[in-house]
C-alpha cells in the first residue's frame, strides 16, 4: 500500500520551469506545495531549451501580455536567485533580407509598441554596429531591448530551491519535491473533486492538483477524465565549440516569427543564433510534429547550420560539438492552458506553452497563485481557459 505524506495545499505534477515557477509563487502566497515528477528537475522540455525570454516574436494579444509580465518578473527574479541562472538582458535583434520584409516587421512592431514593447527599427548600417559579424547584405531589422535569456535547467532548480524558503513574515509553508515518481492516478472524492495524486511510492493528498506536465499535459488531463489537446513539437539545437563573444544579442531572421505562429506539422527551420557566457554559440530552432520520435534528423541539422552561416558567415568554419533536441508542448491555438478546469473541481492546468514556457513561466506562476488563493489576477485568464477547445464544456 502507498504510504501517506503530510497533506500539502497543492500538488504540482511537473518539475520543469513552469512547475517550479508555480511552486515558487504559490509558496510565496502562503501555500504548502508538493512537486512530483517522473524524472529529474528540468528533465523534459525545460532541459532541452535555449532559455529564451522573448517578447520580440509575439504579436499583440494575450501571449504578449503574459510575456511582458513575465519579463518584468524575470528581472526581479534575477536579483533574488543565484547567479547560476545566468540571466542576461542581452536584447533581441530580428533581421530581414529584403525591404518588403522590413516593412512587414514595421507593422508587426507597431502593434507590439501599443502593447508596451520597446521595438527600435535598425537600418542596414546600424545592424553591423550592433552585431559586427552579421552578413553585410541585410535590408534592416528591429532591436528588442526587453529580450533576455536564462540557463533553463538552473532556473528551474533555483526556483524550486527558493520556493522551499519561507515567505517573509509568514509561517514556513515549505515545498517538498518527489523526483523519479510517476503519477499513476488522480485521487478523487465522492463528488468527483480531486483529493490528490498517487505514485507507486505514496499518496499525496491535497485539495488542488496542478497539471504542469508540459508535453505530457494531455496525458495528465486524461487521468482526470478531461481532454486537453497537447501535442509534442520536436526541435533541435546545435552547440558550437567555445568562441570569443562574437554574437552579442539573440539574433534571428524574420521568418522565425511565422514559424512560431504556424500550425504546420512539417519541418520548419529558422536560425536563432546567440552566444552564451561559457563561450559556445547556440543555434536553434526547428519545429516539426513527429510524435515523440527522438531520432536524429540530419535534414533539420543541415538547415540550421546553413541558416546560421547565412546570418553570421564567420560561423561557417566553426565546429559543432553536439546537438540536442526536445519536444515543445503545443496547443492548437498557440496559447497555453492556465487556470482552473471547470470540468473537475480541484484541477488546475499550467501547460501547453510550446517553445515559450521558460519565458512565460513567472507570469504563469503568478496567475496560478492568484487562482488558487482567490486573488484577482493581474491578467484576464479567459484566453488561457483550459476548457476552451472545441467540444469542451465551460
Amino acid at each position: 500500500m502507498p504510504r501517506h505524506s503530510p497533506s500539502p495545499d497543492l500538488v504540482i505534477i511537473g518539475a520543469g520551469v513552469v512547475g517550479a515557477a508555480c511552486a515558487y509563487y504559490a509558496a510565496r502566497a502562503g501555500l504548502r506545495v508538493a512537486v512530483v515528477d517522473r524524472g529529474p528537475v528540468a528533465g523534459g522540455t525545460t532541459g532541452a531549451g535555449e532559455g529564451n525570454l522573448l517578447v520580440s516574436d509575439k504579436e499583440a494579444g494575450p501571449e504578449l501580455d503574459l510575456a511582458l509580465l513575465s519579463a518584468r518578473l524575470w528581472r526581479e527574479l534575477a536579483l533574488e536567485l543565484p547567479g547560476e541562472i545566468e540571466y542576461e538582458a542581452k536584447g533581441g535583434l530580428v533581421v530581414a533580407a529584403e525591404e518588403a520584409t522590413v516593412k512587414a516587421l514595421r507593422g508587426f512592431a507597431d502593434g507590439q509598441r501599443a502593447a508596451g514593447v520597446d521595438a527600435v527599427e535598425v537600418g542596414p548600417g546600424e545592424l553591423r554596429e550592433l552585431e559586427p559579424h552579421l552578413a553585410p547584405d541585410l535590408a534592416g531589422g528591429f532591436h528588442y531591448p526587453q529580450d533576455a535569456q536564462v540557463q533553463p535547467a538552473q532556473a528551474a532548480a533555483r526556483l524550486l530551491a527558493a520556493a522551499g524558503l519561507a515567505a517573509p513574515g509568514m509561517a514556513p509553508p515549505g515545498v517538498e519535491v518527489h523526483l523519479g515518481e510517476e503519477v499513476t492516478e488522480l485521487l478523487s472524492g465522492p463528488a468527483g473533486e480531486l483529493r490528490g495524486v498517487r505514485t507507486a511510492r505514496r499518496d499525496l493528498l491535497a485539495p488542488a492538483v496542478l497539471n504542469a506536465a508540459g508535453t505530457w499535459g494531455g496525458a495528465v488531463a486524461a487521468l482526470a477524465g478531461v481532454g486537453l489537446p497537447v501535442l509534442p513539437r520536436r526541435g533541435f539545437v546545435l552547440v558550437t565549440e567555445p568562441l570569443p563573444r562574437m554574437v552579442r544579442h539573440k539574433v534571428y531572421a524574420a521568418d522565425y516569427i511565422a514559424d512560431v505562429a504556424s500550425g504546420s506539422a512539417a519541418l520548419q527551420s529558422s536560425a536563432v543564433v546567440e552566444g552564451t557566457p561559457a563561450g559556445p554559440v547556440l543555434i536553434g530552432a526547428t519545429r516539426e510534429r513527429v510524435g515523440f520520435d527522438r531520432s536524429l534528423s540530419t535534414e533539420a541539422l543541415r538547415r540550421l547550420a546553413a541558416q546560421a552561416a547565412a546570418l553570421f558567415p564567420v560561423l561557417a568554419d566553426v565546429r559543432v560539438l553536439r546537438t540536442y533536441h526536445g519536444f515543445r508542448p503545443y496547443l492548437p491555438d498557440h496559447l497555453p492552458a492556465i487556470g482552473p478546469d471547470p470540468r473537475v473541481p480541484g484541477l488546475f492546468h499550467a501547460c501547453g506553452h510550446e517553445g515559450a514556457g521558460i519565458g512565460l513561466a513567472p507570469g504563469t506562476g503568478v496567475l496560478i497563485a492568484s487562482a488558487l488563493t482567490g486573488v484577482a489576477p493581474v491578467l484576464d485568464l479567459a484566453p488561457f481557459a483550459p476548457a476552451r477547445f472545441a467540444g469542451a464544456p465551460g
